[in-house]
């Protein structure tokens, strides 16, 4: 059983989709979840439909949807890096893998969740796994915690081969679709919300398997 998990993502939103519903499940086994989130995606398109946020009032929307993100899956340890939105990969190296560092220093995890450098898609998921993965790489190899990353870019299977942590999550579709409900000014955009509405067995079928690829330090 996890003892600790420390989840490393860019953007609010972020664990709605890939990993809501394995936080719930490790929550209910007993595992404390810190979630640090490192932007608050204040430089999002999506503003609501119909529109509902601003350019000035996003950033705080978002903090307040990734609060109620995290109380639906039952996180209490939501960690607001500061970082820009859209800019992780310019961060200076030292900065951003030293505030992971410290992370790893006070938290001890047992688990480490974040996305898959090279194979997320987005810059930002991108320079987020890649930082972890350093940072992670820097300890000595018997105090290393394994890392679960996130990845869905085309293709990826070639190239990582095929997920080795594949978790049924649903039993915990309540709090995962509830986690991404609470993102409401992004995935309206995406018909989630609105006036498409999935019957149980698509919900179950779209969003009750999550998985993972271990990443190998060797």
């Amino acid at each position: 059983m996890e003892r600790h998990i420390l989840v490393v993502l860019p953007h609010p939103d972020d664990e709605a989709f890939g990993v809501s519903g394995t936080l719930a499940m490790y929550l209910q086994n007993g595992a404390q979840v810190t979630y640090a989130c490192l932007t608050l995606g204040e430089m999002g398109r999506n503003m609501g439909i119909p529109p509902f946020a601003t350019r000035v009032t996003l950033p705080e929307i978002r903090r307040k949807e990734l609060e109620a993100s995290c109380r639906s899956i039952g996180i209490q340890d939501l960690r607001m890096m500061g970082f820009h939105d859209k800019t992780i990969e310019f961060e200076e190296q030292e900065l951003l893998d030293g505030r992971i560092d410290a992370l790893l220093k006070e938290l001890h995890p047992s688990l480490i969740i974040t996305f898959y450098p090279g194979y997320s898609v987005h810059p930002d998921h991108d320079a987020c796994g890649a930082a972890v993965i350093r940072t992670v790489g820097k300890l000595p190899k018997e105090e290393r915690p394994p890392v679960h990353c996130i990845a869905f870019a085309k293709n990826l299977q070639q190239a990582i081969g095929k997920p080795d942590v594949i978790n049924d999550v649903r039993d915990f579709l309540k709090q995962k679709m509830a986690s991404i409900e609470a993102h409401r000014s992004q995935f309206q955009a995406a018909e989630l919300l609105g006036s498409k509405k999935f019957k149980p067995k698509e919900i179950q079928e779209r969003f009750g398997t999550e998985r993972f690829w271990t990443y190998s330090f060797e």
